[in-house]
């Protein structure tokens, strides 16, 4: 087809002119973005109420969880010493470890403090049987009582002031997080290393007598130190992120009391901690209600050594095992109703160890139904690769259901002979809603603690425990909790 000289240049001109015409028109229609209006300075504020918080403001029910905060991570550090990861981690630091200035709970051999706190926080959290802030899916206790205890031998502290630094530890890291979750969790940040540093930082600047200024120091070069990934998860380096974390902020606070300087917006700059490690910042959430709202208060233990988010179906399973008096061998098919953060967390279908077990909730409802527990024993390598919980676990279906929320299930088991049995978990044992009694929390202690130490010096360590407010020295508990002691 021929076009005429004038058609084309027509032609021409539309092609050369459409864009700027589009280009414009956009121009006309587009309205200019709504500037977001300047952070608060939440380094300052929170650096500020960690200061200004002593004992004496602390609402009783906060002291009270604090010291239960306490009793469990004392415990389950206890119950974790000789796993082989702390073994390892011992054998692989003990030739660079400075003077012998702390010890480690249930183990014989002592450490300068940075490697103390490092060593006690992985073995607090090697079984993954602490403490749980539910909002962010935080375990507070370790990075922050790891790196205060550490230092309390070093330069001994009296209960009370040990008490309101691990609280406002708590409160800072939890407070930080709920800032950022769940964007900055999904992403595949462990959040526990990532904010305990702050947590361990607050805390021991806290006790070390920081000024203002070198504890915003102290929270800025936290804020540099995030550390651990998702992708950890099932492995000895899961445990090694709490930590430390609990080194990582008390290096931050040792250099800070020195005047080591750092941003005073940390946190909250653009380029800062909160801005670079997730798409969501919600100041709000550090900086209101600091004294009266406490994420602390909110703490819980689990009963089950485990991700939080199997909870649900070991409840549920071991209710169906006990009430209904249904074996293992009488189970066609286990159906359960998830989260999708359950899958994602916990979908190892066949774990090989202890520590992968911890992260299958195949493995978790199977075990439960098997051995009518969900203790550190039925998340061994033995209790892994038992035959019978093998075969069972090839029988769990989890699907993911719309309007489960991430601390319930919806669990069927379906028998040989056709009946079903049905359980429906909304909140279980250990949650906000159904705490563990005090009494509870002594008997899980005592279990970890069974074969690790005499049952007359575990019963001392709780009682010191208990009577955390009332020490001169805090670090007595760790003196107390060493073997040999």
């Amino acid at each position: 087809m021929s076009m005429n000289r004038r058609s084309l240049i027509g032609a021409a001109g539309l092609a050369l002119t459409a864009p700027a015409l589009q280009g414009a028109q956009a121009a006309e229609t587009a309205k200019p973005a709504a500037k977001a209006p300047p952070p608060p300075p939440v380094t300052k504020i929170l650096a500020q109420w960690i200061l200004s918080s002593s004992y004496d403001t602390l609402p009783e029910n906060v002291r009270r969880e604090g010291v239960r905060s306490f009793l469990n991570w004392v415990g389950v550090a206890i119950g974790g010493s000789h796993h082989e990861t702390v073994d390892v981690a011992v054998s692989a630091l003990q030739p660079f470890s400075g003077p012998p200035q702390a010890g480690l709970f249930g183990r014989t051999e002592r450490f300068d403090i940075m490697n103390a706190a490092f060593l006690n926080g992985v073995s607090s959290h090697i079984f993954d049987f602490d403490d749980t802030h539910l909002k962010t899916i935080i375990h507070p206790a370790g990075p922050v009582a790891s790196a205060i205890l550490a230092y309390a031998e070093m330069k001994p502290v009296s209960g009370k002031d040990f008490l309101d630094a691990l609280v406002v530890g708590i409160e800072a890291e939890c407070r930080i997080g709920n800032a950022v979750y769940p964007n900055h969790y999904d992403a595949g940040w462990h959040i526990t290393g990532t904010c305990g540093p702050f947590g361990a930082a607050a805390a021991a600047g806290k006790l070390m007598g920081l000024t203002e200024q070198q504890m915003v120091y102290a929270l800025g070069l936290a804020a540099s130190q995030p550390v651990g990934l998702r992708e950890s998860f099932g492995s000895m380096n899961k445990s090694f992120n709490p930590g430390r974390a609990a080194s990582n902020g008390l290096f931050a606070a040792i250099l800070a009391s020195k005047g080591y300087t750092s941003s005073d917006g940390m946190i909250e700059a653009k380029r800062g901690w909160a801005n670079t490690i997730s798409t969501k910042q919600d100041w709000s959430e550090i900086t209101d209600g600091l004294g009266t709202r406490y994420e602390s208060a909110l703490n819980t233990y689990k009963p089950f050594a485990c991700g939080i988010v199997m909870h649900p179906t070991i409840d549920a399973a071991i209710q169906i095992r006990d009430e209904d008096r249904v074996k293992p061998e009488d189970i066609k098919r286990v159906d359960l109703k998830v989260h999708p953060l359950v899958l994602e967390l916990t979908g190892k279908t066949a774990p090989k160890t202890g520590l992968e077990g911890k992260f299958s909730i195949y493995h978790a409802a199977a075990v439960a139904f098997v051995e009518g527990a969900g203790g550190e024993k039925q998340f061994s390598d033995r209790a892994v690769n038992d035959p019978r919980v093998v075969a069972l676990r090839q029988k769990v279906v989890p699907v993911i259901t719309p309007g489960i929320d991430a601390a319930q299930v919806d669990m069927t088991v379906t028998l040989n002979d056709g009946r079903t049995v049905h359980r429906r978990i909304e909140h279980a044992i250990g949650s906000v809603e159904k705490p563990m009694s005090d009494q509870q929390l002594e008997a899980k202690f005592a279990d970890l603690a069974a074969g690790v130490l005499p049952e007359a010096q575990a019963k001392r360590v709780i009682q010191l425990c208990w009577s955390l407010p009332d020490l001169k020295d805090a670090g007595d508990v760790t003196r107390a909790g060493v073997q040999g002691a």
